[in-house]
């Protein structure tokens, strides 16, 4: 038998976790525990320093500007097995100093909604509130604010709150075209979807689309209504929470909403809905942060996803290539293919090793890196996830990259995705779990009819 090859980066993700989890952490001064995790860095032959710290995650130092960026940590284990402990050590920011709320979060899934589709206990119960609250007895007025461009005029706010929700908690809002949770809107829509028949490629949805609905009922003086808003909204995300690509977000939501439900009047002196939009992210506990990035900090989500996106690469390190520095020329192809313009705007949110493979793949046309870029909507064999799992982890991490990378640099994300997930569609359309476009009867019919 193989011996088991020992990791330094699985052994200091341990310890640091086992060191917070401890209650008497919290009470150590921060300089003390700063020391503490000082003595847990590591160092790779490359030069990396890394750090296990804040929100659970690697971070890697730049010696040159001596600053720490959030970067994902090697994946190859023979990268990993040679690090060692660094001496001496760089200083540890406070603000990257683990805490036990970092440990609690639970990050859910990156994948996608192409491939494996939302379950249908799910669809069915988001079905049925779909129901109960419209038609002609619903007791809502119509919807308002973002969303009403989304919907015709005649649909109430109570069915445009639930679309909302479920786009909210949505990490990655690629869904398959024949998704049984889209088309269930298909009669309250009032253009079509982005996308075609094999994937729509949604938006992503701003937390003040939600907030505006309920803030307009504010001003209104429908207060009651208001209130049944705010609980429909818990009781949407309360059924995501079953469906691990929602859940984060969801559990920040409901976290946000409940305590409406039963004290209505915590928002009613903030009927503006920037300060309401406030509050509801102050409601959110320190171990759901994590959720909330895409609203407090889009610089932090961006890198955030870039990490998600880092991991779902793991399986090239079966071809002896480098997940972070296929990371960064897959940025580098969507960033040239969609808003060449903004791809400087990128660099300061890229470590010094990330933002050099980023700046010579755009930089140099025959750079070998260019050899990761899709081909006729193709990705090349080498960069073909080994299964339906991680094929869905790697859409759906791609496609929150780059609705953070526009949302980071204000651009208007493509209505057919990005060429890298769109690519990574094509490993996924025989693993679909529903019938195929354009057979009569299936729940793609809608969208073509809208």
């Amino acid at each position: 038998m193989a011996a088991v090859q020992w990791d330094p980066f699985d052994a200091i993700e341990r310890d640091v976790r086992d060191m917070v989890a401890d209650p008497r952490w919290a009470d150590v001064p921060a300089a003390t525990q700063a020391q503490a995790m000082a003595a847990r860095l590591l160092l790779t032959p490359d030069g990396g320093c890394w750090l296990f710290g804040s929100y659970a995650r690697w971070y890697r130092h730049d010696k040159v500007e001596g600053e720490w960026h959030l970067s994902a940590p090697p994946a190859d284990a023979r990268a990993r097995a040679v690090a060692r402990p660094i001496h001496p050590a760089p200083p540890v920011p406070l603000h990257l100093l683990p805490c036990a709320a970092d440990f609690a979060f639970d990050r859910g899934s990156t994948q996608a909604f192409v491939g494996p589709d939302v379950p249908p206990h799910i669809t069915e119960r988001i079905r049925a509130l779909l129901d109960a609250h419209q038609g002609p007895r619903a007791e809502f007025p119509f919807v308002t604010g973002p969303l009403r461009a989304v919907f015709y005029a005649d649909v109430p706010a109570s069915v445009a709150a639930v679309w909302g929700t479920v786009m909210w908690c949505a990490y990655a809002p690629a869904f398959d075209g024949n998704e049984v949770l889209l088309s269930m809107f298909g009669e309250f829509l009032a253009r079509p979807l982005p996308g075609d028949d094999w994937v729509r490629w949604l938006p992503p949805m701003p937390l003040n689309a939600l907030v505006a609905l309920y803030a307009d009922l504010l001003r209104g003086e429908a207060r009651g209504s208001a209130s049944r808003l705010a609980a429909l909204v818990g009781d949407t995300a309360r059924v995501l929470l079953d469906d691990s690509r929602f859940r984060p977000r969801a559990a920040a939501l409901l976290a946000m909403v409940e305590p409406l439900r039963d004290q209505p009047w915590p928002d009613h002196p903030d009927q503006d809905a920037a300060a309401i939009r406030a509050a509801w992210l102050a409601r959110c506990p320190a171990d759901l942060r994590g959720a909330i990035l895409v609203e407090t900090s889009p610089g932090e989500h961006f890198r955030h996803s870039l990490y998600d996106m880092v991991r779902a690469l793991s399986f090239v390190c079966a071809h002896g290539a480098d997940p972070r520095a296929v990371a960064a020329s897959l940025l580098a192809a969507d960033v040239q293919a969609v808003a060449p313009g903004v791809a400087a705007r990128l660099y300061p949110w890229l470590d010094a090793q990330l933002r050099q493979t980023y700046y010579v793949t755009l930089a140099e046309p025959q750079h070998p890196l260019r050899g990761c870029w899709p081909r006729a909507g193709e990705p090349p064999e080498a960069l073909r996830p080994p299964d339906r799992a991680s094929a869905a982890a790697l859409l759906g991490a791609g496609y929150a990259t780059g609705l953070a990378w526009c949302r980071l640099t204000g651009t208007m994300p493509p209505p057919r995705g990005f060429p890298t997930s769109a690519a990574t569609v094509s490993c996924l359309i025989h693993e679909r779990d529903d019938p195929l476009p354009g057979v009569p009867g299936t729940s793609s019919e809608w969208i073509r009819h809208t």
